[in-house]
């Protein structure tokens, strides 16, 4: 695949006014599927089930088999329109969305077409110098999700070049409401930031209602970002490209980024857009063709003729509205004050992406300045090095865990980023990595007596100027002591054992 051609950022902002509008599909955690009973593949304890092991005859599209609608993610999806600041239709239609796709057994979709059940919205998101940006809604709306297929034999994955496809149909019917927003103008030179702290922020909306675990990871919660671009001083608008699922909120902003030097140089050069979806590729940072998007025209909806309109009662709006948590924007800002935390201190939190994850761990025990030091420190240094979100690996719970050992004596902080290190590489619970490699601090003072007359021997002039009152001679008994240790020793403790010694 040839490289494309890239303009500047500055200077594509200088020639050109980037549009923006996102679709954003969250996967619900229901138990069972939208329009069967089979299980959700979804909901974290089917995660990893087998290949077509999770379906039904309707998510098969056998002959015969009739669609039922889950009541459960009709709550969910009024709970997510209405934090999404919008109406909530007093009837809205399931339709057909008909196109040929081999992981859609039943060749449509199930979706909603011009009756969504939540219309016109807006949520405010929150830059990371603290500005605040309003993002227009148009519409939330209900659907299926479609198959999985696997592309065998290729050198890429991708279906160009591959032997052979194999379908799974376990996430075909998962539960979806998808997102979409108004055309997005005025972000300039911030829009590859707005879109991250969009989808970051639809995130903390849906794990915030309990509806999503809303892992882009895992595709629970997937981001199509259309992008396009128009000359300066004009209003019309440039042909838009679809970058499709782009699987990690770092990736959000820098597909957009992309996607505005790459369209910026081919309009510069004389060159057209093409109205296209676009493939990220998180390895070389860049996005390559996928297939002409289609318009509403081609999928041919209609309604849905085995399944009766949502008619929510308004005691139900009413008593989901009243449910509602409170906004990321608002809870962010209450989370600081209650934390203690400076305007730096909690932007270090936001930055790394841990908010939740520092929330997680005081709620499960830790002082705020611990769990912030671990989720922005030695956490996130290791997640940055995997390229994986820090909450992929370990939980808040191990954290806890790790900090009452600190407190407890039994580790030092060296210790203790090990024990880390063991626990990331899946070998069980701190106290467990701390049995197996045998890394617990070496309390016993005796032992820690022994090692430092040791050092003595081997350094009887330290001895005498410690006993001449230099006391910071006591550092290289310290580091022969902790040497002798193997690193398993209280540097505090073992000061203090030197200065015992040379007293006598």
């Amino acid at each position: 695949m040839a490289t494309a051609k890239l303009m500047d950022f500055d200077k594509a902002l200088e020639l050109f006014e980037p549009v923006l509008g996102f679709e954003v599909h969250v996967e619900l955690n229901t138990n069972t599927k939208m329009f069967s009973d089979a299980p959700n593949p979804a909901n974290e304890k089917y995660h990893a089930a087998e290949p077509n092991t999770l379906i039904a005859p309707v998510d098969l599209g056998l002959p015969g088999s009739l669609p039922v609608v889950n009541e459960t993610a009709i709550r969910s999806s009024i709970s997510l329109g209405l934090a999404l600041g919008c109406s909530i239709a007093e009837s809205s239609r399931f339709a057909r969305k008909n196109y040929f796709y081999p992981d859609l057994g039943k060749n449509y979709q199930i979706s909603q077409y011009d009756e969504p059940i939540a219309f016109e919205g807006s949520v405010e998101v929150e830059l990371e110098d603290g500005t605040v940006v309003t993002i227009p809604i148009e519409r939330a709306h209900m659907e299926e999700d479609a198959g999985k297929l696997t592309h065998m034999g290729g050198a890429t994955g991708r279906i160009q070049g591959a032997e052979y496809s194999l379908v799974d149909y376990n996430r075909a019917g998962v539960p979806l409401v998808e997102i979409v927003t108004k055309v997005i103008t005025g972000t300039e030179h911030r829009a590859p930031e707005v879109a991250k702290a969009y989808v970051q922020t639809i995130r903390d909306i849906v794990r915030g209602l309990g509806i999503s675990e809303a892992r882009l990871e895992r595709g629970n919660l997937r981001c199509d970002a259309n992008i396009s671009l128009r000359p300066r001083g004009t209003e019309k608008l440039g042909t838009r490209t679809e970058t499709k699922n782009v699987n990690s909120m770092r990736s959000v902003e820098r597909a957009v980024r992309y996607e505005i030097q790459r369209q910026a140089q081919i309009l510069a050069d004389g060159g057209t857009i093409t109205q296209e979806t676009r493939h990220w590729h998180e390895d070389t940072g860049t996005t390559s063709p996928g297939r002409p998007k289609s318009d509403a025209d081609d999928y041919r909806y209609f309604p849905e003729p085995d399944l009766l309109p949502v008619e929510p009662a308004a005691e139900l709006i009413e008593e989901l509205r009243a449910a509602l948590p409170e906004q990321p924007v608002a809870r962010r800002r209450r989370l600081m004050t209650e934390w203690g935390f400076t305007d730096l201190e909690f932007q270090d939190v936001r930055n790394n992406g841990v908010l939740e994850e520092v929330a997680a761990t005081i709620a499960a025990g830790a002082t705020p300045a611990t769990a912030r030091k671990w989720w922005t420190g030695e956490i996130s240094r290791l997640a940055n090095a995997q390229e994986k979100d820090a909450a992929e690996l370990i939980s808040p719970e191990n954290v806890v865990a790790l900090q009452q050992l600190i407190d407890a004596g039994t580790l030092t902080d060296k210790l203790a980023r090990q024990v880390l290190e063991g626990v990331i590489a899946g070998e069980g619970t701190p106290q467990e990595v701390i049995d197996a490699r045998g890394l617990a601090v070496v309390s016993d003072d005796g032992a820690l007596i022994a090692a430092i007359d040791e050092a003595f021997a081997a350094q009887p002039d330290v001895l005498a100027k410690i006993k001449d009152g230099k006391v910071q001679a006591a550092g290289a008994v310290i580091g022969a002591v902790m040497k002798a240790m193997k690193g398993q020793a209280d540097a505090a403790r073992v000061r203090e054992l030197i200065l015992e010694r040379a007293a006598q």
